[in-house]
């Protein structure tokens, strides 16, 4: 028998693509659907192609369930305390999204941004939270795919948490005190030596700004790839040593029992993911709302 393409394999499934699997669709002998192409468009004589790709599908999927889950709770917190006089304590999955939002609102944005300028960025800051987690879980359905797996997609969410920084960050200090955090000074040095500390230190406050989104977006691409691909490759030793007629059934045993094993240390990690990158931009908006 021959042994098959295992690396192949892994990377066109951990990849994205112009088609979508349709569930038991090679049982039921149905082919992938098929995503539109061709939709191309010239920016300054280079061609960009925005056609829509399975992670483009998901991402649609995940902003719509975050919708939907806030939406739901919202409708059943009024319609609990209106048949409770207002005072009502909310139950059941509302009390739950509740209590995270609350927790992602005082805990995350307030407790790391500051008390006066926290609740502004707080929607925000709940946003990327849930829409991170969705984009997350939906890695482990089955059939399902997992958009931030992709660089391109955590360098998005990287890019909109930079511009919140330094935009926010020369709003609340003003041009001269924005210039502060580039060209930076160390107190008590004079003459000669301030000069050259500031030709030192700018490059590496310029640098600084943009290693933290970089950050983000490595952070949360590898942790989210690097599941897939190790699940991916215990599933393959099935494959890869299925032949052998004495060990088939242990090998099969033992890569689903791992398999298992690492879906639900990842869905640990899909809400721990969706935490870190909240917390993280918080405590950057917050670095840049006081003077250097």
């Amino acid at each position: 028998m021959q042994t098959p393409d295992i690396g192949r394999m892994i990377l066109e499934r951990t990849g994205d693509a112009h088609e979508i699997e349709i569930p038991f669709g090679d049982l039921l002998k149905i082919r992938p659907l098929q995503l539109p192409t061709g939709w191309i468009v010239n920016v300054g004589g280079t061609p960009i192609d925005l056609s829509p790709t399975r992670n483009v599908v998901f991402l649609l999927v995940a902003a719509f369930l975050v919708w939907l889950t806030l939406w739901l709770t919202g409708r059943a917190l009024t319609r609990q305390r209106e048949q409770g006089g207002g005072a009502a304590a909310p139950r059941g999955f509302a009390n739950m999204v509740e209590a995270v939002v609350l927790f992602v609102r005082n805990d995350v944005a307030i407790a790391s941004i500051g008390h006066k300028n926290g609740a502004k960025f707080a929607p925000y800051i709940l946003t990327l939270f849930w829409f991170i987690l969705y984009c997350n879980l939906l890695g482990l359905v089955p059939y399902g795919e997992k958009p931030t797996g992709s660089f391109w997609v955590t360098g998005a969410l990287a890019l909109t948490a930079l511009l919140t920084i330094e935009i926010s960050g020369f709003v609340t200090l003003g041009a001269k005190g924005y210039l502060k955090t580039i060209v930076f000074t160390p107190p008590g040095t004079t003459g000669i030596t301030a000069v050259l500390l500031t030709l030192i230190m700018t490059p590496i406050e310029i640098i600084g700004k943009l290693v933290k989104p970089f950050a983000l977006m490595l952070r949360l691409f590898a942790n989210m790839a690097a599941g897939h691909f190790v699940m991916l490759s215990l599933l393959s030793l099935i494959f890869l040593f299925g032949n052998i007629a004495y060990f088939r059934w242990a090998i099969a045993g033992g890569s689903v029992v791992f398999v298992l094993f690492m879906m639900a240390i990842e869905l640990l990690v899909a809400f721990i993911q969706a935490y870190v990158f909240a917390l993280l931009t918080s405590t950057f908006i917050g670095l840049m709302q006081h003077e250097h």
